[in-house]
């Protein structure tokens, strides 16, 4: 499958560069930097800003799906919106209807399930990321877009495991973690399974 996948130089999107190369999908990566991605071989590199019309337009074309890993590093100037009003148009006007986005726990409905130091930190520490993934997921929803929310609790640095829990609210026993790499396998499973299609997928260690 040709898939375009946003933030490939990040934790959760490098893991996705790897395991989409892998699996033999034709990756194109939109990088403002091409020096920091930990792959390159095989990969068509697009360089350019997540948050531009146009840079994103000319990654889009040609595409079958996208995978969007993007998340603020700078967590008093989040880009998600910026990144999903640039992105949700292209993809609309170049005919690609299956998008799979990494968002996080704690964020919209998911909020109900945390615990009150979660909530806290979701509110204080990470609350201007948290307003603008909210914001940003409600207009993937509002799309027509065939779209895959994957709301992954704390993220752990690693490989995949196989050890995964997935659930529309957090699964009861789960572990509270994830490795980047298990959520990035899940994202990548989303582009050959139907299942959780216009659905939020709220994934942890199982």
């Amino acid at each position: 499958m040709k898939v375009l996948l946003l933030g490939a130089t990040g934790g959760v999107g490098s893991h996705v560069l790897r395991l989409a190369l892998s699996a033999g999908h034709e990756v194109t990566v939109l990088v403002r930097d091409a020096s920091q991605l930990d792959v390159d071989d095989g990969v068509r590199v697009v360089v350019g800003d997540a948050t531009s019309a146009s840079d994103v337009a000319a990654a889009v074309a040609g595409q079958e799906a996208v995978v969007n890993a993007v998340g603020s590093r700078q967590v008093r100037h989040p880009v998600e919106v910026e990144v999903g009003r640039a992105l949700l148009p292209a993809m609309a006007a170049a005919g690609v209807r299956r998008l799979v986005v990494c968002s996080a726990f704690g964020v919209g409905d998911s909020e109900r399930d945390a615990n009150a130091l979660q909530k806290m930190f979701f509110h204080t520490v990470l609350g201007k990321v948290y307003e603008a993934k909210e914001v940003a997921d409600a207009e993937v929803r509002a799309s027509d877009l065939d779209w895959t929310l994957v709301y992954p609790t704390r993220l752990l640095d690693g490989p995949a495991t196989g050890e995964v829990a997935v659930g529309e609210r957090l699964p009861e026993g789960a572990s509270g973690s994830i490795s980047r790499g298990d959520v990035a396998r899940f994202m990548l499973a989303q582009l050959g399974d139907d299942a959780w299609v216009r659905r939020t997928a709220v994934v942890t260690g199982a």
